[in-house]
């Protein structure tokens, strides 16, 4: 179980002010973060780390991310949504 301070910071994080991104990664967080793995967690704060249009392109599969777990956690989130 994560702390409500580490549930803020990566809601806050997940936030990129694209609205795509927003409704992707929102709700993610708040429903699905928890049930992630430890290294799956770690490519999260990868996926944050990553250009908006990179983001946009891999969520959209107009691009395949070149991290295989990257690419992993993004066809997880879009399960998700």
């Amino acid at each position: 179980m994560i702390s409500n301070e580490e549930r803020n910071r990566l809601c806050w994080r997940s936030r990129r002010g694209v609205l795509e991104l927003d409704l992707l990664l929102g709700p993610f967080i708040q429903e699905m973060y928890e049930a992630l793995t430890p290294e799956q967690r770690k490519t999260y704060a990868l996926l944050l780390e990553q250009e908006d249009t990179d983001l946009l392109d891999w969520f959209a599969r107009k691009k395949v991310a070149e991290n295989d777990s990257l690419q992993k956690l993004v066809d997880i989130i879009l399960d998700h949504a």
